[in-house]
């Protein structure tokens, strides 16, 4: 397999939990030598998270996987001194941790700079550094409470609902990664680095798409709709006769046409009711019911069958049950099996995307704590045997 899209880059990564580790996680995934800097005999709080299996953590073993780990105590001078030796010969350096934090350790943008100025760094924090929340402490909900994502999600007349995985976290690894990937390509023409401030509510705020020059222009500011929106009708979920969940979306006329072509009712594309997008939306509730009347009659292989044989688009809601018997995902490979000295064979996702030439792989699962000690210290810094020995025995690494 040829040589992947970040090959020949080094990524320090000394970030904690989710955000930071999984965008040098992907950068990992396509290339990317990443030294995990962790924590001496903690090391990141991921690796006592559940899921366990006999004491084994199962979401380390996803977020670490490609990495080599390194326990570096940040806060001792002898660690200072290292990680700026690891600096020097890095590309990024990823961190995560509460604004001003490094700074107080000598070990802030500025210093790095000095020390590397082809650096690229990448600073992760729920409300970036500057403005007069910065120095608030905050994980992924915080910032998906404050960036109006989670105000959309649920039912109108219940809570808001935060998403059943770290969504913020998730989302500012993908464009973290992204930034990255763009500071080493303007590199290339400048031949300086530069550092990037990343805020986790900031990623999810970007994706909310009209929602501020909505506001801005028709001074709405939208709120939960449940499995419906208020843009184009019918868009909802549906039970079907195997109590199974179906999600539904005919966002244009012509498939709306050909949905109701598949329920066998082509004569409501021109009931005035339903006629136009702004009519449907105006009668949302009929509509749900003879859609959701016909899927009640029906299994979920029928409804599918049909509505493929009609060209609409559906899917049934899948749990992690039928993802990994669902054969689309099998064909693409989607889920890989990876060997682990801990576990035996681990089954995770695969390095997406896909690439014609340059794709990317899962060379080995999250590493144990410290094990690539020896190789870093010793043979990429240079430490002798006895220098690594005495700092571990002094709890430096």
């Amino acid at each position: 397999m040829p040589e992947g899209l970040f090959a020949g880059v080094r990524v320090v990564d000394c970030a904690m939990l989710l955000a930071g580790p999984f965008a040098a996680s992907l950068l990992g995934d396509f290339g990317a030598e990443v030294i995990k800097v962790e924590q001496p005999r903690t090391g990141d709080p991921l690796r006592h998270l559940r899921p366990t299996r006999d004491g084994v953590p199962l979401w380390w073993k996803v977020t670490g996987r490609n990495k080599k780990s390194v326990t570096l105590d940040l806060r001792r001078t002898e660690g200072q001194e290292l990680f700026r030796q690891l600096v020097a010969v890095a590309d990024v350096v990823v961190e995560g941790f509460q604004p001003g934090t490094l700074e107080g350790w000598g070990l802030g943008w500025d210093e790095l700079q000095r020390v590397n100025p082809r650096l690229v760094m990448l600073r992760v924090s729920a409300f970036g550094q500057t403005g007069p929340y910065r120095h608030r402490p905050g994980f992924g909900r915080i910032a998906e409470a404050m960036s109006g994502a989670v105000a959309l999600i649920g039912y109108p007349d219940r809570p808001p609902v935060h998403p059943g995985f770290p969504m913020a976290d998730y989302t500012a690894g993908v464009f973290g990664a992204f930034a990255v990937a763009g500071a080493l390509h303007e590199r290339q023409r400048s031949g300086l680095g530069q550092c990037i401030d990343l805020a986790l509510y900031e990623t999810l705020f970007r994706l909310l798409e009209f929602n501020v020059v909505e506001h801005d222009q028709l001074g709405m500011a939208r709120e939960r709709e449940g499995n419906r929106n208020a843009y184009t009708a019918p868009v909802n979920t549906y039970h079907t006769k195997d109590r199974q969940w179906a999600s539904i979306t005919a966002s244009t006329q012509a498939v709306t046409k050909r949905l109701f072509g598949a329920i066998g009712r082509p004569e409501l594309i021109e009931d005035p009711r339903f006629a136009t997008i702004p009519a449907r939306l105006a009668h949302h509730d009929e509509l749900d019911l003879i859609i959701g009347g016909w899927l009640a009659e029906h299994t979920m292989a029928e409804v599918v069958a049909t509505f493929d044989a009609h060209d609409v688009p559906i899917a049934p809601i899948y749990t992690m049950r039928e993802i990994v018997a669902d054969p689309h995902y099998a064909a693409r490979e989607d889920v890989i099996e990876v060997a682990d000295a801990e576990l035996g064979p681990v089954r995770m996702q695969a390095a997406l995307p896909r690439f014609s030439r340059t794709g990317g792989r899962v060379r080995w699962a999250g590493p144990r704590l410290g094990e690539h000690n020896g190789e870093i210290l010793g043979g990429l810094l240079g430490l002798s045997d006895a220098e690594v020995a005495a700092l571990a025995e002094n709890g430096v690494i």
